[in-house]
């Protein structure tokens, strides 16, 4: 069923939009942060007090169940709740008297235009982690929502007006890679952040970056738990489940690898069967797995499923082509775990972005550390272990960036920073947090020297200037 059409902005519509967004920086910046702060103050308020509405225009045009897309409003309204901190965050540096008569202090500055590309599978969440932060630093924006989700970030930016934050400030464009290239590419814009695949997300750091702009760029995953002999069976595998299957595996920091290292491989059978009661359906009807947002990603996730059984793995839980009782015709795919894979396989190596487990069996911590270390994703990881020690190695000899002990999805609260790597991350300055106000700013250092009235002229001199 067709829920909307999104369309292509023009170039020169394009154009116009950055030229507002630029002409409005001449005055946003100059707006005191304290009002910016009340901005986002309102706005978050707002944001809470329309979460189901919002929650609800996901539902429609992404799919995922009513109660995931409360959550994605929820972990998007935290970060708000943190841009009304950035009056602190933001602040500069100062050292008085570093020689005579001589202070040194460096103000934080907006950069000016900033874009931000978003992804299908957090359609309120994403925009959040963008557009707030670097407006609260005194940028404006462009924000490309995903044409698959359109409608989510029009109720957004309603709300973001309603606050008083005035036109101008954030601008919305539409469109699928012409948008993007003009992003990257704009001489007005300065800075672009994106969240999604490896594919997009390399061609948009590699051609910003070309163009003389900071990129952020968080992209593909492939997240990892290990299993330790002596973790909490009960408590690991409602949290392996509901960490893999929910939002129908459509999550960057889903765990889709579950090592099972020892005797916890006997618990294979039990995870299968918990599994099997998963309920699939409509996204308003709260059901466990709701559809694929599109078809082309429902056939990429079962053709990888088909691989697998003739690279040497198993299907142990095979969900293709369920049947929902009418609405036959959807994006459906149930959950599925697939036993006995390994590197080198498409079912292991790819981010298969659906409601799909992947099992590894390893004999050891050191040889499931080692496995995770030579994967080239470093989003994020997990280990469920009652010891203190493995916890403590296993943190200390990861290499992903996001490490969750007894905890599936180690998503960091806004005041640290979302703090992917390797092939997950590039850019040197990370999403929210603290990374976000270095992204979004820039250095401006003052050297001033106020001398006495009766003190001796400066010496007139040609080399090299020192201070005393």
């Amino acid at each position: 069923m067709i829920v909307g059409h999104t369309p292509q902005s023009t170039e020169a519509e394009f154009n116009e939009i950055v030229a507002n967004a630029q002409d409005t920086f001449q005055e946003w910046q100059n707006v005191p942060i304290s009002q910016k702060v009340r901005y986002m103050l309102k706005y978050q308020q707002l944001l809470k007090d329309n979460q189901k509405d919002i929650a609800a225009m996901i539902t429609h045009e992404h799919g995922k169940s009513l109660v995931d897309s409360e959550g994605d409003v929820f972990r998007g309204f935290e970060v708000v709740e943190h841009a009304c901190s950035f009056g602190s965050l933001s602040m500069g540096e100062t050292v008085e008297n570093v020689a005579t008569g001589v202070d040194i202090y460096s103000y934080r500055k907006p950069l000016g235009v900033v874009g931000g590309i978003c992804p299908f599978n957090f359609p309120a969440m994403i925009p959040l982690w963008m557009y707030p932060l670097a407006i609260t630093l005194g940028n404006t924006v462009v924000l490309k929502p995903s044409e698959k989700v359109p409608g989510t970030a029009e109720i957004l930016i309603d709300l973001l007006a309603e606050s008083g934050v005035p036109n101008g400030v954030v601008n919305v464009v539409q469109g699928g890679k012409d948008t993007v290239t003009q992003m990257c590419t704009h001489p007005d814009i300065k800075a672009v952040s994106f969240v999604g695949g490896n594919q997009a997300g390399e061609y948009i750091y590699k051609t910003a970056s070309n163009h003389g702009k900071r990129a952020q760029v968080n992209m593909g995953a492939k997240n990892h738990a290990i299993v330790m002999p002596d973790a909490d069976k009960e408590d690991t595998i409602n949290a392996l489940i509901g960490a893999c299957f929910g939002s129908t595996g459509q999550r960057c920091m889903a765990i889709s690898v579950a090592v099972m290292v020892g005797d916890t491989q006997d618990w294979i059978p039990e995870i299968v069967k918990r599994t099997k009661g998963l309920t699939i359906g409509p996204g308003e009807e709260n059901k466990d797995i709701a559809p694929m947002n599109t078809r082309a990603a429902l056939e990429r996730a079962e053709n990888i499923i088909a691989t697998s059984e003739s690279n040497g793995s198993k299907i142990l839980l095979d969900g293709r082509k369920p049947k929902v009782p009418g609405y036959e015709d959807g994006y459906w795919i149930g959950p599925t775990i697939i036993d006995h894979a390994e590197p080198g396989m498409p079912a292991y190596d790819d981010e298969i972005f659906a409601p799909v487990m992947i099992i590894v069996r390893s004999n050891s911590l050191n040889e499931a550390i080692k496995l995770i270390n030579s994967n080239k994703y470093g989003n994020g990881v997990a280990i469920f272990t009652r010891s203190g020690n493995a916890a403590r190695k296993f943190q200390h000899e990861i290499e992903a960036g996001q490490v969750g002990i007894n905890l599936p999805i180690p998503v960091p609260l806004p005041m640290f920073s979302f703090t992917g790597n390797k092939a997950s991350m590039w850019g040197t300055s990370n999403f929210y947090g603290k990374g976000a106000v270095s992204f979004y700013t820039q250095w401006k250092t003052i050297t001033s020297r106020w001398k006495e009235d009766d003190a001796a002229a400066m010496t007139l001199q040609t080399h090299f200037p020192t201070m005393k």
